[in-house]
C-alpha cells in the first residue's frame, strides 16, 4: 500500500522521483492550478503555455510528462487535468482532486516517491488528494507470476505501486491535517480490501472462506463475528439463502460482523448481497454473461469493508454488517423453478426465476437485521440488470421505504464521489408479485425489474425501520479501461456512502 505524508517542504528542493502539479481548463487555455507556484516560477511563468504547446488543456483524466527545471532535486514533473477552473469564489471539488490524485498516482507505477503540489485549501483537500493517490495506485496481480510474493513486488514484467506520495500544503503537526490523512488511509485501505475480495477468483473465494477472512479481520480490529453454517441456518429457518446455496458443493453462510462503541445511542445495519459465484442457477446464464460473476458478492465485500472502517476510524455509533453467502449452481440439488421456498420471516416464495436469487438471500439477512431493531438498515447488491439498463455503468440506484431517507443516503453518495440517483417505488408493480400458490413470488413484469427488486425486499423490513436498498450492478466491476482513480475490474463501489452514513449516524444526523 502506498504510504501517505505530509510535507511542508518546497518542490524544487524535495528528493522524489516526480512532482505532480494540477492544470485546469480555463476559458483561453490550460491555467496552472494553486499549489504548483514554485514550479510555475521555475519555468518564470510560462509553465501554462509550454503544456498547450505540448498539447495539455486541463481535461479531467489528462495528463502530461515533462522534464523538471534546472535545480529540482525531482527530474520529472507530471501535469494532471483537474477539468474546467472554477470560478473566482469557489475552489477545486473533492472529486476532481481525488480523480487528479488517482490518475497520477496510477502513471507513476513503479516510482518509489512522488511529492503532490495540488491545490490545497484545508483538511478536505489533503483527505482527498491522499485517498485518490491510494485508490489510483491499486492492482490486483496476486495470481501472477511472482505477484505479491514479497512486499511491494509486482508479476513479472509489471511494476510496483508508488511507494510513497508526499502531499505538499499539509502540516505534519496539524491534528485536521493529521486527521484527514488517517481518514483517507483508513478508507482507501478497506475499500481496496473489497476491490481484492471481489477480484479473487470463486475457486478461492467461496462462502466459507469469505468468512474465515471476515473472521480474521474482526479478531484484528476488536470486532465481533457470528457465522451460521449450513446446519446452523437449517436449523433457523433460512429459506432463501439454503434455497440459493442449494445447487453448490460450496454450502452457504450468513456472517454478522459488529462494531459497538461503548457511547453509541445509534444503530446502523448494513446487508450485503455476497454470491460468491452466480451461474444463474438452473435458469443459466447464457454465453458471454458468466466471465465477471465472481463480482455478485461486491455488496458483501462493501458491507464487510465499511464495518471495519467505522472500527478504524473508532465512530460513536453501533454498526453491523449482515453478509449473506452463497454460491448459486445448477445441479440435482439446485432450486427449481416453480419451487417454494420458506423465508426465514415466515413468507413463503415461489421461485419463477433462479437467476433472481440475490433478492432471496437478501430476504432473510434484511428480516435477521430487523429483529436487532436498528435505527436504519441499508442493504447494497449487484441486484439487477434492470438498474444498468437505465442508469449506465458508473451510478447506483437509490430506494427507499421513506422519501427523507432516500434522500440522505443519495446524497451521501454524491458527497463521497459515488455517482447515485434515486429511484421510485411504484406501488402498482407489487401486483406482479403476486402467486397463486404462495405468499408471492420472486420475480415480476420485465418493465421496472430494478424497482420491482427494491418492492420485494421491502416486504422484508421491520416494520418502523428506515430501510434504503442501493442496487450497485452498474458501477461495481469496471470492464472497461481505468479511470480516475478507478481500476479495471472491482471497484469498491459503496465502501465510502456506507462509511459516511455510519459517520452521519455517529452525529446524530442520519434521517
Amino acid at each position: 500500500m502506498t504510504a501517505l505524508t505530509l510535507s511542508t517542504a518546497a518542490a524544487p528542493g524535495l528528493r522524489a522521483d516526480a512532482i505532480v502539479i494540477g492544470v485546469a481548463k480555463g476559458a483561453k487555455g490550460p491555467v496552472v492550478a494553486p499549489g504548483a507556484e514554485a514550479v510555475d516560477k521555475a519555468y518564470d511563468g510560462g509553465l501554462a503555455g509550454v503544456l498547450e504547446t505540448l498539447g495539455a488543456s486541463g481535461a479531467e483524466g489528462e495528463l502530461t510528462k515533462l522534464p523538471a527545471p534546472a535545480g529540482f532535486k525531482a527530474p520529472l514533473v507530471v501535469a494532471v487535468g483537474l477539468g474546467t477552473e472554477p470560478d473566482a469564489e469557489g475552489g477545486f471539488d473533492a472529486e476532481a482532486l481525488r480523480k487528479a490524485a488517482g490518475t497520477a498516482a496510477r502513471a507513476l507505477a513503479g516510482a518509489k516517491k512522488a511529492a503532490f503540489a495540488l491545490p490545497v485549501d484545508g483538511a478536505g483537500a489533503l483527505e482527498a488528494i491522499g485517498e485518490g493517490v491510494l485508490l489510483g495506485a491499486y492492482s490486483f496481480d496476486a495470481y501472477k507470476e511472482n505477484g505479491g510474493q514479497a512486499k511491494g513486488a509486482r508479476a513479472k514484467n509489471g511494476k510496483a505501486p508508488l511507494g510513497e506520495a508526499a502531499l505538499l500544503g499539509g502540516k505534519p503537526r496539524d491534528a485536521a491535517h493529521k486527521g484527514a490523512v488517517a481518514r483517507a488511509v483508513a478508507v482507501g485501505e478497506e475499500l481496496n480490501r473489497a476491490r481484492d475480495l471481489v477480484n479473487t477468483p470463486p475457486n478461492d473465494l467461496t462462502p466459507d472462506s469469505f468468512a474465515r477472512i471476515v473472521q480474521a479481520a474482526a479478531k484484528e480490529h476488536g470486532l465481533k463475528v457470528q457465522v451460521l453454517d449450513e446446519k446452523a441456518l437449517t436449523k433457523g429457518g433460512y429459506g432463501g439463502i439454503l434455497g440459493v446455496g442449494g445447487g453448490s458443493a460450496a454450502a452457504p453462510r450468513l456472517v454478522k460482523v459488529a462494531y459497538t462503541h461503548p457511547d453509541a445511542e445509534r444503530h446502523l445495519a448494513f446487508v450485503g448481497k455476497g454470491i460468491t459465484y452466480d451461474s444463474g442457477g438452473i435458469s443459466l446464464k447464457p454465453a458471454g454473461h458468466n466471465e465477471t460473476m465472481k463480482c455478485d458478492m461486491a455488496g458483501a465485500a462493501a458491507v464487510f469493508a465499511a464495518v471495519v472502517a467505522a472500527a478504524r476510524l473508532g465512530l460513536e455509533a453501533n454498526v453491523t454488517g449482515w453478509l449473506a453467502l452463497a454460491e448459486n449452481m445448477p445441479s440435482g440439488s439446485a432450486v427449481r423453478p416453480g419451487d417454494v421456498l420458506r423465508m426465514y420471516s415466515g413468507k413463503t416464495v415461489e421461485v419463477l426465476n433462479t437467476d433472481a436469487e440475490g433478492r432471496l438471500v437478501l430476504a432473510d439477512a434484511l428480516w435477521a437485521a430487523s429483529q436487532e431493531e436498528p435505527d436504519a438498515i441499508v442493504d447494497v447488491a449487484t441486484l439487477t440488470g434492470a438498474m444498468m439498463v437505465a442508469l449506465g455503468s458508473r451510478t447506483l440506484g437509490v430506494l427507499a421505504n421513506d422519501d427523507a431517507f432516500r434522500t440522505t443516503v443519495y446524497e451521501a453518495a454524491e458527497e463521497t464521489g459515488e455517482p447515485a440517483w434515486p429511484m421510485p417505488m411504484p406501488e402498482h408493480l407489487t401486483k406482479g408479485l403476486e402467486s397463486q400458490v404462495a405468499d408471492m413470488t420472486n420475480v415480476g413484469e420485465r418493465w421496472g425489474g430494478g424497482l420491482l427488486a427494491g418492492l420485494f425486499l421491502r416486504e422484508f423490513v421491520g416494520e418502523g425501520i428506515s430501510w434504503a436498498h442501493l442496487d450497485i450492478a452498474g458501477p461495481a466491476f469496471n470492464e472497461g479501461a481505468p479511470f480516475g482513480y478507478t481500476p479495471k475490474g472491482g471497484t469498491g463501489t459503496a465502501v465510502r456512502t456506507l462509511v459516511r452514513l455510519a459517520e452521519l449516524t455517529a452525529e446524530g444526523e442520519l434521517g
